[in-house]
């Protein structure tokens, strides 16, 4: 059933794998992604670990609470999910080529 399996090899790739990991975390802070509500009242920057470096407000918003709000919402959501993605397409290309039952 295990026929080629080589535990060695399994033990060999997840070093790799955590090392490839630490060294896409790393590399993610440096990779920003932007998202804007309201037609750009509203703009959020965050890192590829997920951290807000930069926000921007229309002066105009700041008598509407509950607009502020509405806008700041929907624009931490978008960017959220590009980070979501970015973390989901790096995972699926560091497990590219990666077969612990090839024969070798």
């Amino acid at each position: 059933m295990f026929e080629g399996f080589d535990i060695g090899k399994m033990s060999e790739m997840m070093s790799q794998m955590q090392d490839k990991a630490k060294e896409i975390q790393e590399q993610a802070k440096h990779v920003h992604f932007s998202a804007k509500a309201g037609g750009g009242l509203v703009e959020i920057t965050a890192n590829g670990a997920g951290e807000v470096i930069d926000l921007n407000i229309d002066n105009s918003l700041l008598e509407d609470k509950e607009s502020l709000q509405i806008l700041l919402i929907s624009a931490m959501n978008d960017v959220t999910k590009m980070i979501e993605e970015n973390k989901k397409s790096q995972a699926m290309g560091m497990m590219g080529g990666m077969n612990p039952f090839a024969n070798k």
